[in-house]
């Protein structure tokens, strides 16, 4: 039985708080963009860019193999949903508070975990069915004052959430298929396309809102910059992963909270009440006691 080093474990939990800081950042950038171009167009722009950047490193790094697509149905679903998630969210984040949209996205790990006890006939526990129940009402009081303002599209940031929890199945099916940089290119690659189509759509439906004209510079460079720094995170994450286990480095996703709730009052000034807050306390609770239902099934499995 091998153990990681001490320095390891601390390196690796560092790269996990840098990277998951890294993407609330990008997240506030992408929200400093709204009213300025469509956030359907936005998001199209942002894994075009991506995908280039990340094409020309894999081919640096991996030649022709790196073009290689095994599993293409798997990699078109994972493709899918990271367009369902990155519009939805988004769209959300240029209509709702940072945080508020934020918090709503930490339902994903308990969306998988319904998703597989449904449809996968996975078995779940009753510490996993009561943090499905623990997060939802969590999600009804967060969004409670967004629903009576904005209708059916404060339930924008779910369809994110729910789209991150069917890719978090498809990365199963497709483990173990590419290195994490090559898996990295084909959902961007995949993706991109997908949300052009749909960013030319909205352009011809003729609603003002989803009209894409010529982007100022300032737009074009903060779609790169997102384009960047979401992929030093999710590198920075996976980094993490081999450093340190998923048992210390998880945890280090509510970070994303803190930044997102610190940019939100610093440069929107969004100040959430109190009942908001009571809301994503209960989105952080149920997600640690999934967390620790998980952390106890892998270790009943190890014993066995």
């Amino acid at each position: 039985m091998s153990h990681r080093a001490p320095h390891s474990t601390a390196s690796g939990l560092l790269f996990a708080i840098a990277g998951f800081a890294i993407l609330s950042v990008g997240d506030g950038v992408i929200k400093s963009i709204a009213g300025a171009w469509p956030g359907l167009a936005v998001a199209a722009l942002r894994y075009v860019l991506g995908a280039l950047g990340l094409l020309l490193i894999v081919l640096a790094r991996e030649g022709r193999a790196g073009l290689a697509c095994p599993m293409p149905w798997v990699q078109l679903g994972r493709g899918a949903c990271v367009a369902v998630a990155t519009m939805s969210f988004f769209t959300a984040l240029f209509l709702m508070p940072l945080a508020e949209a934020t918090v709503v996205m930490f339902t994903a790990p308990v969306i998988t975990a319904l998703l597989s006890a449904l449809f996968l006939r996975e078995p779940a526990s009753r510490a996993t069915w009561a943090a499905i129940a623990i997060a939802f009402a969590g999600v009804l009081i967060v969004l409670r004052p967004n629903v009576a303002t904005l209708g059916w599209a404060a339930l924008l940031p779910l369809a994110a959430a729910t789209a991150m929890g069917c890719l978090m199945i498809l990365n199963r099916m497709a483990a173990e298929a590419g290195s994490a940089l090559h898996m990295q290119l084909l959902i961007s690659a995949f993706a991109a396309p997908i949300l052009v189509v749909v960013a030319i759509a909205g352009h011809a439906s003729g609603v003002e809102a989803l009209e894409v004209g010529w982007p100022a510079w300032r737009v074009v460079a903060r779609c790169a910059l997102v384009a960047v720094t979401a992929s030093v995170a999710h590198m920075l994450i996976y980094l993490a992963t081999t450093r340190a286990s998923a048992a210390v480095t998880a945890p280090a996703t509510y970070v994303q909270l803190l930044v997102a709730g610190a940019i939100g009052v610093a440069l929107f000034h969004e100040r959430p009440d109190l009942v908001a807050l009571g809301g994503a306390a209960l989105i952080i609770v149920a997600g640690l006691v999934l967390w620790g239902a998980q952390r106890r099934a892998s270790g009943a499995e190890a014993a066995s």
